[in-house]
């Protein structure tokens, strides 16, 4: 079955944000510098002969700009939501982006289905962790929508 279109594009939007985060986390890239590079080089590019699906670029910008804008308030809920004794410090770079960029969905976009925000970050997930990180990306994402939404 293959996905709609705009399904596939905001779920290539998802996976470029969190690269884009991560990339903002270790190299403290301006936003708009940042935006500009995956505009240019990245969303729907082919990269080391790989072509990347064509990106929705204003749900990607979104997501990037709404989680830099709002981090100190995301970083709240996602702390409120660990484990007694985790900090988000101790989490992987790229784990704490795709918890940010999800929880950002789950403050900002009421257009996007609850479910349809975590699972597509559980998505991401799997694309760099295995199903145990999977798991926990979407226990914190529910504890998350279950407090804002």
């Amino acid at each position: 079955m293959n996905s709609p279109p705009r399904s596939r594009s905001r779920a290539a939007a998802r996976l470029a944000a969190v690269q884009a985060l991560y990339q903002r986390e270790m190299e403290k890239t301006p936003i708009a510098r940042l935006l500009n590079e995956f505009h240019q080089h990245r969303l729907g590019r082919e990269i080391e002969d790989a072509q990347y699906i064509e990106a929705e670029v204003d749900f990607f910008d979104d997501v990037v700009r709404g989680v830099d804008a709002r981090q100190e308030e995301i970083d709240a809920r996602l702390t409120e939501r660990l484990a007694q004794g985790w900090s988000l410090s101790r989490l992987d770079k790229t784990m704490l982006q795709i918890l940010r960029a999800g929880t950002y969905e789950l403050l900002a976009r009421p257009d996007v289905p609850t479910g349809s925000a975590i699972s597509e970050y559980v998505d991401v997930a799997h694309a760099f962790f295995d199903a145990r990180e999977a798991k926990f990306v979407n226990g914190v994402l529910d504890a998350v929508a279950k407090a804002v939404r």
